[in-house]
């Protein structure tokens, strides 16, 4: 058998097929899916770890704890979770985005990640224990 017959044998079967008109053909209609339930975010995972410096220190005579939270929570996140963790009532939350910054060590040049700070001040009264005795 001579390549060429082998090729005319492969068109013929091409041709074979019969097309579906239009009218017959059924159309795949995809069922709706429900919507992903969006869960509540896990307190432990807003809030990453207190803030110890001088300055906090200072101001956690004044009733404000700084904290370092996730980079994509909101304040009514963090204050629901500091509430929940420490069991204290939170009156005001300010937050502060520290950029990421270059730094350079000899010829290799990297970034330092940056980070997101919450203030919260708690109700008069209130304190948290966050330094080990």
């Amino acid at each position: 058998m001579s390549i060429l017959s082998k090729i005319i044998k492969k068109k013929e079967k091409t041709r074979k097929k019969e097309k579906i008109p239009s009218e017959n053909r059924q159309t795949l209609v995809e069922p709706e899916r429900p919507r992903p339930r969006i869960l509540p975010r896990v307190n432990t995972l807003i809030l990453h770890r207190p803030w110890i410096t001088e300055k906090s220190t200072e101001l956690s005579k004044a009733g404000k704890y700084i904290f370092i939270v996730d980079k994509k929570a909101n304040k009514p996140e963090i204050k629901k979770a500091i509430e929940a963790v420490y069991n204290v009532n939170v009156v005001s939350m300010r937050i502060v985005n520290i950029p990421p910054r270059k730094r350079r060590l000899g010829q290799t040049t990297g970034i330092k990640s940056g980070f997101k700070k919450a203030i919260a001040t708690l109700k008069e009264g209130e304190a948290i224990d966050i330094m080990p005795h």
